[in-house]
């Protein structure tokens, strides 16, 4: 029997979680993404401490234009707060999506911003 969406999401999670870790001078970006909304966090694993934290729900976020567009200004926020958090180095979490659409124009732009990974 096939497997369903959620379980081969997590199935494809597990297997990026096996290599992908977070420290404190390089965290984790992770993200998910609802079908309304895409949230994204910096998150050192070793202390198991979300160091900051961005989402679509955001007040300082716009949610006008396209899931797209509001994806690219969640990496843009995220990566504000981490170089304020003196962090410009992380390790990138997609979280079991696919490098494509909203993941990829959220991390384009956290790159843009300033990120490096």
């Amino acid at each position: 029997m096939a497997l369903s969406k959620t379980e081969r999401r997590q199935r494809i999670r597990n297997r990026i979680r096996k290599v992908v870790s977070g420290t404190a001078q390089r965290p984790r970006l992770s993200v998910f993404r609802s079908n309304k909304e895409i949230y994204a966090q910096l998150v050192d694993d070793v202390a198991g401490v979300t160091i900051a934290a961005a989402s679509s729900r955001d007040k300082d976020i716009a949610a006008k234009g396209t899931k797209s567009e509001i994806a690219a200004a969640v990496g843009k926020a995220i990566a504000e707060k981490a170089l304020k958090a003196g962090i410009d180095t992380i390790s990138f979490d997609r979280g079991g999506y696919l490098y494509h659409g909203r993941v990829k124009s959220l991390a384009e732009s956290a790159r843009e911003a300033g990120l490096k990974f």
